[in-house]
């Protein structure tokens, strides 16, 4: 393996992220030279993880989102992310395909790393997401969905399983796949949110 800390990436990392995400050779390399900048340990912790989500989100509270994120990509849960974790993680959530962006939306959900989900669990990422909207945009939100509570009760209504159920990550991605009403109510990307950001973009 080649040493994190060096100025070049490993031939057998860097062939290894080609063949599982649609990046090229040279940007893998252009991205490592800023991850060893912002983090010269080669590693990010998971306090950097969080700073870095508060740069995107500076009017809200993304530090229990970010936390889950950084959870789930942690594939070695030793606390910080790898090059390879954070590439996986960036694929993941950008390029990845519908089935793999739900394999990871799994992760999310499980919080306690059991290989199901509860309904409890459900909840939680969804407090954490409602954190990361602005007031003004809940208000927007159907009555049905505009807490954290009535958003979890809709989403495990979907399922259509009971209150101690548990939810299997086939099913979860199933049932994602076939219900977009689902798939948008587990994602963090209210409409109006994308609206602000389209906004931000023109006029800086």
């Amino acid at each position: 393996m080649g040493n994190s800390k060096s100025g070049s990436l490993s031939k057998e990392t860097l062939e290894e992220l080609q063949l599982n995400t649609k990046f090229t050779e040279e940007e893998l390399c252009s991205w490592y030279q800023s991850f060893l900048k912002e983090c010269p340990s080669g590693r990010i912790t998971r306090q950097q993880f969080q700073n870095i989500y508060a740069k995107f989100f500076p009017d809200s509270d993304p530090k229990a989102y970010a936390e889950h994120v950084f959870r789930s990509f942690d594939a070695n849960s030793d606390g910080t992310l790898d090059f390879k974790e954070y590439i996986t993680a960036l694929h993941m959530t950008t390029a990845g395909k519908p089935n793999q962006k739900l394999e990871w939306a799994f992760s999310l959900y499980d919080v306690d790393g059991s290989g199901a989900i509860s309904k409890n669990e459900v909840l939680e990422i969804v407090v954490a997401i409602f954190k990361m909207i602005n007031p003004e945009d809940v208000k927007l939100l159907p009555d049905d969905e505009n807490t954290p509570e009535k958003r979890a009760e809709k989403i495990w209504g979907f399922f259509g399983k009971k209150d101690d159920g548990k939810l299997t990550e086939e099913e979860f991605v199933e049932g994602t796949l076939a219900n977009k009403e689902i798939l948008r109510l587990i994602q963090f990307e209210p409409q109006k949110v994308k609206e602000r950001l389209k906004e931000k973009e023109k006029n800086p």
